[in-house]
């Protein structure tokens, strides 16, 4: 299931170039300082950051420190820009060979073989710093620092709901 969905998730991100990034609605929920941060995504990015935020907006009510982590979630990707063909083999190599993820992952950024594998494992707390310093708030910045954990981690946690919100968003977009 997770194959698939990546594979679709590739293809939105190869014709992401066709579609237009909807800027009225990222900035109905994003100041300009944080604007400016989600401008730094690239497109495919960007349209699956508003893809998570439309799908929060269906869940209920909205709090605006999830709107802000919906839609900068994964901007610290920004700082190591990967192709979809890296971040399919990260995918994969995570399923089906999680030692070799692991050791490549504690890896740097800058060596070209490790970045992919780098950049899946440090985005969320890139992103969390990136939005921190950009005035997001504490809250936001926590939900997007931890976007990929599991919710098991955090079952006590007073944002723990919030957190299960944009964790079901994200994995379906």
């Amino acid at each position: 299931m997770v194959m698939v969905y990546r594979l679709q998730q590739g293809f939105r991100a190869l014709a992401a170039f066709s579609q237009p990034v909807d800027w009225n609605l990222a900035g109905q929920y994003l100041p300009t300082s944080l604007l400016a941060v989600f401008q730094q995504m690239n497109r495919g990015e960007q349209l699956h950051s508003l893809a998570v935020l439309r799908d929060v907006l269906a869940q209920g009510d909205m709090p605006s420190d999830l709107a802000v982590a919906a839609l900068l979630h994964d901007v610290g990707k920004s700082r190591y820009p990967i192709n979809v063909f890296q971040k399919t083999m990260v995918v994969v190599a995570h399923k089906f060979l999680p030692s070799v993820y692991y050791q490549l992952s504690n890896g740097s950024p800058l060596n070209l073989w490790q970045r992919p594998f780098v950049v899946y494992a440090q985005h969320p707390a890139w992103s969390a710093e990136m939005v921190a310093a950009a005035g997001a708030s504490e809250a936001a910045s926590w939900l997007v620092a931890h976007h990929a954990d599991g919710l098991e981690d955090w079952r006590n946690h007073p944002l723990v709901g919030l957190l299960a919100r944009l964790k079901q968003a994200d994995d379906q977009n």
